[in-house]
Parts: C-alpha cells; sequence; structure tokens
C-alpha cells in the first residue's frame, strides 16, 4: 500500500495488496531506491530494514542518478529496475512507465544519444515488424514494435502487448502502447 502511494500519479502498475513480493513488488522497490540515492537492485526488501523505514516514509522521489538532465526533456532507460523515466530539465520527474529491455545477447545500450527516427507506422494503426526480428503478422500479441523511437543504431522505444518486469527484448525498451503514445505526446 505504501508503494502505490508512493508511485500514484505515475504509470507504474499498481501492486496486489497480497503480501507477496513479487516481480512488480520488487520493480517498484527499486525505483524507490533509485529515486531515494540508496544501493540500486532488484532485490527483496528487508522487513523491518532501515531501508524500508526509509521507502515508506518517502513522499516524492529525487531524479534518478545518471539522468541527462542537461536536455528540457529527456528519457532515462533504466535497466536494472526495468522502468523509463521521463523528466524535464533538472527538476522534474514527468512518469515512470514499466519496461522490458534486452535479454543476454541482446542487451539494451546505455542510451545517450538524441532519437533519430520515428516510425508512426499508421498504415497498420503503429505496429511496425522489426527488419532485424521480422514476424509472421503485424499485431501486438507476437512481439512487433508499436510506434517505434530509435536510438542508438537501431535499437528503439516502442509498444509492446507483453512487457514483463525483466529483461525479454532483443535490445529495444519496449512498453505497453497506451504508454507509448503518452511518451510520443509528451
Amino acid at each position: 500500500a505504501e508503494l502505490n502511494e508512493l508511485f500514484a500519479g505515475t504509470s507504474l502498475l499498481p501492486l496486489a495488496l497480497d503480501g507477496d513480493s513479487g516481480d512488480y513488488s520488487r520493480q517498484a522497490v527499486c525505483v524507490a531506491r533509485m529515486g531515494l540515492g540508496l544501493r540500486v537492485h532488484s532485490g527483496h526488501l528487508a522487513a523491518g530494514s532501515e531501508e524500508e523505514a526509509a521507502i515508506f516514509a518517502a513522499t516524492e522521489l529525487s531524479i534518478p542518478a545518471g539522468a541527462p538532465t542537461e536536455s528540457a526533456k529527456w528519457i532515462l532507460v533504466d535497466k536494472t529496475c526495468q522502468v523509463i523515466v521521463t523528466g524535464e530539465g533538472d527538476d522534474r520527474i514527468v512518469d515512470i512507465f514499466p519496461t522490458s529491455t534486452g535479454e543476454e545477447g541482446h542487451e539494451t545500450h546505455d542510451i545517450r544519444a538524441r532519437a533519430f527516427r520515428f516510425d508512426p507506422a499508421a498504415e497498420n494503426e503503429g505496429w511496425h515488424d522489426s527488419a532485424s526480428y521480422p514476424v509472421a503478422g503485424d499485431n501486438p500479441l507476437n512481439g512487433n514494435m508499436y510506434k517505434p523511437l530509435y536510438f542508438n543504431e537501431g535499437q528503439a522505444i516502442h509498444g509492446a502487448g507483453y512487457i514483463p518486469p525483466v529483461p525479454r527484448s532483443k535490445g529495444c525498451a519496449r512498453t505497453f502502447p497506451h504508454h507509448q503514445d503518452r511518451i510520443l505526446e509528451w
């Protein structure tokens, strides 16, 4: 409940109040660590620890270390917590989105570059087939890219139908299609 309150107003998925410290709970704890300047990792939160007290006492998060705050608008893809953080300048987090980055052998590169291409795929309701990892049909269920925003020589931030809180992509940072629309509108 404390984590849901801390992340209210962001696009992180609300946590079930079931007492299970599963993947999504660990993702939220990881983001809290990141935004509070604690050691960032995706491990469990120890009950009764000083870390737990700090996270549960928090009412807001700071801009994460490594965010490119020299830009008026910036995006930070965090591969440890599996989130996309959007922000403005050095004083404002705009939103936090769940993501799934590149799996082993297809790691997502650190992004420190301007986006160089956008493919709205308007002729196919936003769904674009990857040239490197094509699939039989363009649709949200088979891993295609929704409105990809390209960076780093072909990797992209794009919408997809499945966003586990662990690395599962072929190098891109995927988020839900409605989150991709929000990122692009911003």
